[in-house]
């Protein structure tokens, strides 16, 4: 699994790419924060049915990712500014990491808030169009090495979008990823792990939706 973890950067799946908060000890948060309505570390282990642990935090997307084919970006990015743009006016992301740090268990929380709901569902509607444009992508890092990812979406319904990508030569790692819109909010969430991580992803996506809604 240790062969795994290098290439989780290249993946472009987002969160690993944003400087981390410091971690001297845990952060305040503040009420009606979009921090404040991200589900704790307790609750998703709950889900998750393994302890997690808070990782890296981030209060603005990633700039676009410079992928092969370029109509990959919002697939391979799917928490970066190809699907949040600019427009947002609150945003948090937060990767929580298996207690034993080994890079076997992740799980990232993404929200991102909008003037209105229009934009809400326009970032939505970017996210499933990109999706469904790309079946395959590679990212170079510095060191000159690729990564290849393939990714599969269910269709899109009213209620959610629900995708897997999966990293090449991995054996069963992959990540499954489920976005929703709430209200103003376009919330995602992804799990990353050997096996189904469908189920989890759903579940704790329904959660954010709902805490996000209240």
């Amino acid at each position: 699994m240790a062969a795994v973890v290098p290439c989780l950067v290249l993946a472009g799946i987002g969160w690993w790419l944003w400087p981390q908060q410091p971690a001297s000890g845990p952060p305040h948060i503040a009420a009606g924060t979009v921090e404040a309505d991200l589900l704790s570390p307790d609750s998703v282990s709950r889900v998750a049915g393994t302890t997690v642990v808070a990782g890296a935090q981030s209060n603005r997307p990633h700039a676009p990712l410079t992928v092969s084919p370029s109509a990959c970006a919002v697939a391979a990015g799917p928490t970066t500014q190809s699907v949040y743009g600019q427009a947002w006016t609150a945003f948090v992301s937060a990767a929580y990491k298996d207690a034993g740090a080994t890079g076997a268990y992740t799980v990232n929380q993404v929200i991102g808030v909008f003037p209105d709901s229009k934009r809400a569902e326009a970032a939505f509607s970017t996210l499933t169009e990109g999706l469904n444009a790309c079946s395959s992508s590679t990212r170079t890092d510095q060191a000159g090495r690729t990564a290849k990812w393939t990714y599969r979406a269910q269709p899109a319904g009213q209620a959610a979008l629900t995708w897997t990508a999966a990293q090449g030569g991995s054996a069963n790692w992959a990540c499954s990823h489920q976005a929703r819109v709430s209200g103003t909010s376009l919330v995602q969430v992804a799990v990353c792990q050997a096996g189904d991580g469908l189920p989890a992803a759903s579940k704790l996506a329904g959660k954010l939706a709902r805490k996000v809604s209240r």
